[in-house]
């Protein structure tokens, strides 16, 4: 069973690759980013990340992917479960998320397709929202309190 734990700085070229192999967007990663990610390992390699970006008490949940040799074991579901864990406890009330390729998988999870215009202010002006993400990703919420 893969361990799950906070990503450190050493783990940022695993990151930004699993990130660049999935098609997901990278560039804006830097490592005072890593103190909000987690990564599933096996001890030897990275199978799985996902992130979180905290503007008070939103925070835009990202980069979730697994390695394709890793999809469909369930590793998704607990790095999804170990971050809205973490930004539960960090005082985050809402998580918003855009998604091109799993909007089932979220909505299973409780989130609610939302208009890209709706997410918070602080949420859109991030990167992510403004020029990486393409115009067509899902825009997504979950409440966690």
């Amino acid at each position: 069973m893969p361990a799950l734990r906070l990503a450190t700085p050493d783990d940022m070229p695993a990151i930004l690759k699993l990130l660049k192999e999935s098609g997901l967007p990278y560039e804006d990663i830097v490592a005072a980013h890593l103190n909000n990610f987690f990564i599933a390992t096996d001890g030897k390699a990275v199978l799985g990340v996902v992130g979180l970006e905290r503007y008070g008490d939103e925070a835009l949940l990202r980069s979730l992917v697994v390695r394709l040799e890793n999809r469909w074991t369930g590793l998704g579901t607990q790095l999804s479960t170990a971050m809205e864990d973490h930004a539960k406890k960090r005082g985050v009330a809402n998580l918003y998320l855009l998604t091109t390729t799993a909007p089932d998988f979220f909505e299973r999870r409780g989130y609610e397709v939302i208009a890209r215009s709706a997410a918070p202010k602080a949420v859109q002006a991030t990167a992510e929202f403004s020029s990486l993400c393409p115009s067509q990703a899902v825009c997504m919420h979950r409440s966690l309190s």
